[in-house]
């Protein structure tokens, strides 16, 4: 009789274009140890110029309530040297499937922080970069070497880098790449990338398991906060035409609505928005459409398609954001999918391959490719992720003007 794994292995080896993995959860030290010896890094470097920011700096913590993080002492000045978001969204719990939505657009169905791989007919944000070659790259914290696949280190003792908290090693199409995993580097080359002048545009950092408030608390990650951002915001070649995000994967509580406090700050906040507040509905989703409409790139065709842009990039673009009625929003919860433990289905999803996104560039060719005359599975045009099969987050509604006429939906319907 199949295990739910094993079906998943089946069911991953029959996805389109999937290819063998070389990830192992659990080397051994001498692996380790032979392959920091012989994996350099790869720090490739661009300069494309963005509508509203030439470089994006994503920055997580940890399973914290909204308003536990907003009273800590670090976090909160921070945030008054930019823009608070005060409406934003995560996407469900726990922290890996959060992650995993940052750089594919979609869960999958995750709902737990197993050691889960993603096919390589599925893309991500990478993919977006790469139609323009947009320098990218990762930077983990206690990572042992560049690309390192493994589910933790070190192998033994209190956690440190742990891969649920790195997006892009969850996926076949980075790791199955001869030059991607090297783009995926730890502090110490994030160091050497700053001195040297060769960070990339887009960065995702991840502080370790203790600096980011999962195994400590709030206090300690805005001191840790404080220590690693505020030198950096004075250094011009870091901040200048950067737009920083400081967010959590999710709120610490499941039974409370998801959201996270999160800020913006860096050198391509014009200098009348700094100490002011953004109440407009943005999900982890909505990072994905900025990047793309910033940089006129194209979308995922997953529920990045729909999402609300950060609004200095709709300003930009002339992009009406949806306002969306959070009263009875939860938004905690993975509809079921081939990555889930308690709602398993076969069926991988199948993105939008035609029609506009809210980025406004249309959708990757390598989706629309892959995917050609296959219908999608959701209606990715929402601003809620949903399903009504479930009744995931159905029935919030969002409405928005548009050319003098109001436009209005609710999920679900």
């Amino acid at each position: 009789m199949f295990t739910k794994h094993t079906l998943l292995a089946f069911v991953g080896a029959l996805a389109l274009a999937a290819a063998k993995t070389t990830t192992e959860e659990t080397p051994t030290q001498a692996e380790i140890d032979a392959a920091r010896a012989t994996t350099l890094p790869y720090s490739p470097v661009s300069n494309v110029k963005g509508l509203v920011f030439d470089r994006f700096v994503d920055i997580w913590l940890e399973n914290t309530d909204y308003e536990t993080a907003a009273s800590d002492e670090n976090l909160s000045k921070l945030a008054k040297e930019g823009i608070l978001l005060t409406n934003y969204f995560a996407i469900t719990h726990p922290s890996e499937p959060n992650y995993c939505a940052s750089a594919g657009g979609d869960t999958f169905g995750m709902d737990s922080d197993d050691f889960l791989q993603i096919p390589a007919n599925v893309s991500t944000i990478a993919d977006l970069f790469d139609t323009k070659h947009i320098a990218w790259g990762e930077y983990q914290e206690d990572l042992p070497y560049a690309g390192y696949q493994g589910m933790r280190y070190p192998l033994t003792g209190a956690n440190e880098y742990v891969r649920k908290h790195n997006p892009l090693v969850l996926y076949d199409s980075v790791t199955n790449d001869a030059v991607r995993p090297r783009q995926i580097k730890n502090f110490t080359t994030f160091y050497e990338d700053l001195e040297h002048h060769r960070l990339p545009q887009h960065m995702f950092i991840t502080p370790n398991m203790t600096n980011d408030a999962h195994d400590t608390n709030i206090t300690v990650a805005g001191a840790w906060t404080k220590r690693f951002l505020s030198p950096l915001l004075k250094n011009e070649y870091f901040s200048k035409d950067s737009l920083i995000l400081l967010t959590f994967d999710e709120s610490g509580n499941y039974t409370v609505p998801n959201r996270v406090f999160s800020f913006l700050v860096g050198g391509a906040i014009p200098s009348h928005l700094k100490g002011t507040t953004d109440d407009t509905f943005y999900t982890h989703y909505s990072i994905i459409a900025s990047l793309s409409a910033n940089w006129g790139l194209p979308s995922l065709g997953r529920w990045d398609c729909g999402a609300n842009l950060l609004d200095l990039v709709a300003e930009k673009t002339g992009y009406v954001n949806w306002e969306v009625d959070t009263s009875n929003a939860y938004i905690n919860e993975t509809y079921p999918g081939p990555l889930s433990d308690d709602n398993y289905s076969s069926k991988w999803a199948v993105p939008l391959t035609t029609g506009e996104c809210s980025a406004g560039h249309g959708i990757v060719k390598v989706v629309k490719k892959t995917y050609d005359g296959l219908k999608p599975t959701y209606n990715y045009t929402s601003p809620v992720p949903y399903d009504a099969t479930t009744g995931n987050n159905v029935g919030i509604k969002y409405h928005r003007t548009l050319h003098g006429k109001k436009e209005s939906g609710v999920t679900g319907q």
